[in-house]
């Protein structure tokens, strides 16, 4: 049977990456969260912690380069269809989802649709990566004789 990796054994990873607005404030304000090169997907929430939607870099990005107000709030940009993950899931499926909808990044929400952090394709590529590294060393240490370690 195959280990299944969840995704809140990446907690250091995704909540790094999490970057909070709230469903007032402007776009510059929101502007300010990118200016964190590892910061590529904002989670908008209501007053009471619960996700509202998301905004992309390049949402932002085409905004302003449209000639869009940097004072509109980001209620008016963001998308409110949010494509979620949760800690418990597998990371193996929801990088097949993020492949197959072409997502760079994804919120993880727990209990109440709170954000827990944010899963770049990258770090979910590089987890499995090291996973399958690991077992097929384990593989071969224990039919070269050398056992379990």
């Amino acid at each position: 049977m195959e280990d299944v990796m969840r995704i809140d054994s990446l907690h250091p990873v995704i909540s790094a990456r999490l970057m909070v607005v709230d469903v007032d404030a402007t776009l510059r304000n929101a502007a300010l969260s990118f200016s964190n090169p590892a910061i590529g997907l904002v989670v908008v929430c209501h007053g009471s912690g619960e996700a509202a939607g998301v905004l992309s870099k390049s949402d932002l990005v085409r905004h302003l380069a449209n000639s869009g107000s940097a004072e509109a709030t980001v209620s008016t940009l963001m998308s409110r269809s949010i494509v979620s993950c949760g800690p418990e899931d597998d990371v193996h499926s929801v990088w097949q989802t993020m492949v197959a909808q072409r997502l760079q990044n994804i919120p993880v929400l727990g209990a109440g649709s709170k954000p827990l952090g944010i899963l770049d394709i990258r770090d979910a590529m590089k987890a499995l990566f090291e996973q399958e590294e690991l077992q097929e060393r384990l593989l071969a240490n224990y039919i070269g004789g050398i056992g379990y370690q």
